[in-house]
């Protein structure tokens, strides 16, 4: 945002003169090329024309389709015979002559509703970018050797008739460079729209803004890339074109004066606009780490708390006996009478068992530790205590007989 108190009148021969302008508040409003980018396209929508193609189109045909089993499309197909037209493909979106898929209506929602706070929002951040020199030339303009920016001409200017009075003015003020950008910028459009009436585009000049009209609008018209504009009605669509803030302007000082009045000054409200005034900026410096390492702010505010945060694990008295005579120290007697009372009931589960296989209190413990196997004898278990002395038995697998010996049997 601009930020100097006083800005410098000139007149029409590009001289200063004595007179001195309060800088208008807007010009420190705050710039949000987000707000100013949505607005202008919501508004930009507002000047089209509904178009949309007829209700007949398409469907000026008597067509049916031949069905299946006549190995083409299912599409309609044109009536009759004796011409190339008969048998084709109808109606549909796919075929000539046919329809296009969902055709335009005629009710479409063409325009858009603004709120009015955010219409004034816009403008009063579009109008603040006009005052830096930084924006303005970054969109392109070439104010290199204007004295200052925002220009304020005297309202001689308004009195203008004649064209070549414009450009002489205009090169007084060193403005009229950028009027020779407009001029070698003119171009053939791109695309279609040479066919349609707008055959040539050209860059943005300077915007003309003034508070009376004696003369001025004629004068300044036919210059290549020149706009103007009442201080009255002003547009976003004109200081803003594009959606881009940043156009250069040249004001009236009449119209110059008369923006405090119609925007508001913070401290006084808007005098046109009921009970409006200027966007407040939320911060009045945005470098919050300056401002948080401050001074001030630092012998202000306490010293931190240091919390420090046990975490303790959750554990399951269920699954965790000590947790559990914790909170039950009962829960130790249970557990030991509920052993006790299992013991009990599975030595009597046992005892019938036994009973039931006739096998009495006597129980035979004949455990074999090991089996030996000896190549001339079986396998022989190893005697168990109270049950006698165990004795090897001989083996009565036969031998195989010698070689070269035959058995007694083969003999005759």
């Amino acid at each position: 945002m601009a930020s100097r108190p006083l800005v410098s009148v000139h007149n029409e021969k590009g001289e200063k003169t004595t007179a001195n302008i309060t800088l208008p508040a807007v010009f420190k409003a705050q710039i949000r090329p987000d707000i100013v980018s949505f607005v202008h396209f919501e508004m930009k929508k507002n000047g089209r024309q509904p178009y949309a193609v007829s209700e007949k189109a398409g469907h000026q045909t008597s067509a049916e389709s031949w069905g299946t089993g006549r190995a083409v499309a299912r599409i309609p197909r044109v009536r009759g015979g004796g011409t190339h037209r008969s048998g084709q493909g109808a109606f549909g979106n796919m075929c000539r002559g046919g329809r296009m898929f969902a055709p335009t209506k005629t009710w479409r929602r063409w325009h858009r509703r603004i709120n009015i706070n955010q219409r004034r929002y816009a403008m009063c951040s579009a109008i603040a970018a006009t005052g830096i020199p930084a924006l303005v030339m970054s969109k392109g303009h070439q104010i290199n050797e204007i004295a200052e920016v925002p220009l304020v001409v005297d309202d001689k200017i308004e009195e203008c008739k004649k064209a070549k009075e414009a450009v002489l003015c205009l090169r007084k003020l060193k403005a009229y460079a950028d009027v020779e950008k407009v001029k070698d910028s003119r171009r053939f459009r791109a695309g279609r729209g040479k066919m349609r009436g707008r055959r040539r585009v050209q860059k943005r000049g300077p915007l003309v803004i003034y508070n009376q009209d004696n003369g001025l609008v004629k004068a300044f018209r036919n210059i290549p890339g020149i706009t103007t504009l009442p201080v009255d009605k002003l547009n976003l669509l004109k200081i803003a074109p594009g959606g881009h803030v940043g156009r250069f302007c040249i004001w009236t000082e009449s119209a110059f004066k008369k923006l405090d009045g119609l925007y508001g000054t913070w401290k006084k409200r808007s005098s046109e606009k009921t009970g409006y005034n200027l966007p407040m900026s939320k911060m009045t410096s945005t470098d919050l780490n300056r401002l948080l390492k401050s001074d001030e702010i630092q012998n202000a505010i306490r010293a931190p708390n240091k919390s420090v945060t046990r975490r303790t694990q959750k554990k399951n008295p269920l699954k965790n006996h000590l947790l559990m005579e914790k909170l039950n120290p009962y829960s130790r007697v249970q557990k030991k009478a509920a052993r006790l009372l299992q013991a009990e009931r599975q030595k009597k589960k046992q005892a019938l068992i036994d009973q039931k296989r006739g096998l009495g209190a006597k129980k035979y413990a004949f455990k074999a530790d090991y089996y030996q196997l000896t190549p001339e004898e079986e396998y022989i278990a190893t005697p168990v205590e109270g049950q006698g002395k165990g004795r090897p038995r001989k083996s009565t697998a036969k031998k195989a007989p010698a070689k070269g010996k035959k058995s007694a049997k083969g003999k005759k």
